[in-house]
């Protein structure tokens, strides 16, 4: 089994900046999550089955367990990636934390 965190961030006011900020600060931020094994996000444009969609961004954490997620988001590191949200997720971001088996 594998756990993960995903993060799906609403469309921004201002695309560029919050990209800018993500990816120069955020995710090596996040990177730095203890236990994290893979960080994945979205390429391009998110949509659902009509075409749309609210979000902005999607990033998938993974982790080995549950466990390991909620020991890094105790961590200084992880903590300071949480507090880093109201830096630039101004439109809302939501967490899902979830396990996953292949089937």
């Amino acid at each position: 089994m594998t756990a993960k965190v995903i993060a799906l961030y609403n469309e921004p006011q201002n695309a560029e900046l919050f990209d800018l900020y993500y990816f120069d600060r955020h995710v090596p931020l996040a990177k730095t999550l203890p236990g994290l094994k893979r960080y994945e996000v979205n390429v391009g444009k998110i949509t659902d089955t009509s075409g749309a969609s609210p979000f902005h961004l999607a990033a998938i954490l993974s982790f080995d367990s549950l466990s390991d997620i909620q020991s890094a988001m105790a961590s200084e590191e992880g903590l300071a990636t949480a507090a880093d949200l109201q830096n630039f997720a101004t439109s809302g971001v939501s967490l899902l934390i979830l396990e996953t088996h292949e089937i």
